[in-house]
């Protein structure tokens, strides 16, 4: 997808460090908070959503399966998102699933998760395909269907190497969010 993309909003003044701990329990209550739509197969985008992913699959007891999905060209903080989403749904092979949950780590302008999730419409019932994250940017252009946390500025990851510099930590999650 190509054109104009929403603009992420960093206010420039911190960045945000997300412990394991709360990682762990951000997960928890997004398991908890999808359970009553019974997902049957958990999509993470690959690499922000695979440990968010592989958490909800061991939560929900469901199969998770990675697919790619690049919207930055390098992992460089408060880089802006560049106008293309590229997706690799060939991990799925052929996979049927009438419920679908896409994982990723978050929401920066909203074009990840829409770019995947309209190509995964056209292979799995589009009412049946729900989106969740760790963070959503107060400027992604649509909200996930679950989040934990609201954040106006760059987010490290456990996953990621530590920023360089000093980090806010988040705080611990106490709720789901949904739009």
């Amino acid at each position: 997808m190509t054109g104009s993309v929403p603009a992420r909003v960093f206010e420039h003044k911190q960045i945000w460090q997300l412990s394991r701990t709360a990682f762990e329990a951000a997960a928890a209550l997004i398991a908890d908070a999808e359970r009553p739509h019974q997902p049957e197969l958990i999509i993470g985008i690959d690499r922000g959503g695979r440990d968010l992913a592989t958490a909800l699959s061991w939560h929900l007891h469901v199969p998770a399966v990675m697919i790619a999905a690049r919207h930055n060209l390098s992992d460089e903080i408060a880089l802006p998102a560049i106008g293309t989403v590229t997706v690799d749904l060939s991990p799925l092979g052929n996979r049927t699933a009438c419920r679908v949950l896409v994982a990723d780590d978050i929401a920066g302008s909203g074009q990840t998760l829409a770019v995947t999730r309209g190509l995964l419409g056209a292979r799995f019932s589009a009412a049946g395909i729900r989106t969740a994250v760790l963070c959503r940017n107060a400027g992604s252009a649509q909200a996930p269907d679950t989040w934990i946390w609201d954040v106006a500025d760059w987010v490290t990851f456990p996953w990621e190497p530590p920023p360089g510099g000093p980090a806010v930590p988040l705080p611990f999650p106490d709720r789901a969010r949904h739009p």
